[in-house]
């Protein structure tokens, strides 16, 4: 069972999102401001964490870098429309996914169950999944879930790392922004490709020596994206 923690500072949106999970097999947790569920997570174990953006105190964008300082767990933050900025912000600093105040109950489940999988997918360790992926000096262990850059260990997050473990599987194989997002957050991308560029700059930084110039993770300009290197 997942244990997932909801925040916002309005109980009414937290009391709605709970009923729109409650059918689901989830054990629901609630914060009501930023620091309750920096808090929560130093002290417990969630698979995911739904988290307003504006709140008094400490507002979701501080919450979700300092929750990335000790924690990998997939965020989705729950933004209004006219956020828009505050939405790049939060996938800059770390956050997963966003949802669009006012909610629709089937995008609210398909983001929560989308996180969870590849949430699992970082987390389990399935027989008969392939072992060892290697371009250049990026490795990644599909076993362990882990992977490391020249030597050094790196941490992803469970969307970094869906990412990085489909550009390896595949080399040389140039990926749409619409592509990788259908295949990395299994639904259709409906306006949404913005967000995988924000992840794949946060990939550069973990495992490029310059990002600017990469050696590993390419765009080629009007298609999308590759893993380039001796395998």
């Amino acid at each position: 069972m997942y244990n997932i923690l909801i925040c916002d500072d309005q109980p009414d949106i937290v009391n709605a999102l709970k009923i729109y999970l409650a059918s689901e097999e989830y054990r629901l947790f609630e914060a009501y401001t930023g620091q309750q569920a920096l808090d929560m997570v130093r002290k417990g174990d969630f698979h995911l964490i739904l988290l307003d953006i504006m709140m008094p105190h400490m507002d979701g964008i501080t919450a979700t870098a300092k929750i990335r300082e000790f924690s990998n767990v997939p965020i989705i933050l729950l933004t209004a429309k006219s956020e828009t900025e505050d939405k790049v912000l939060g996938l800059n600093v770390g956050a997963d996914d966003y949802i669009t105040k006012p909610f629709v109950p089937v995008e609210v489940l398909a983001r929560v169950r989308s996180q969870l999988r590849r949430y699992a997918l970082l987390g389990s360790r399935p027989e008969g999944q392939a072992g060892t992926l290697t371009i250049g000096g990026v490795t990644l262990d599909d076993r362990k879930k882990a992977v490391t850059v020249d030597g050094e260990p790196v941490a992803l997050t469970p969307t970094e790392y869906a990412i990085l473990r489909l550009l390896m599987s595949n080399p040389g194989k140039v990926y749409s922004t619409k592509a990788l997002y259908e295949s990395v957050w299994q639904e259709a991308a409906l306006g949404s490709e913005g967000a995988v560029a924000v992840h794949i700059r946060h990939l550069r930084e973990k495992i490029e020596i310059n990002p600017s110039e990469p050696r590993y993770l390419k765009v080629v300009w009007g298609q999308g994206y590759k893993m380039e290197g001796e395998t």
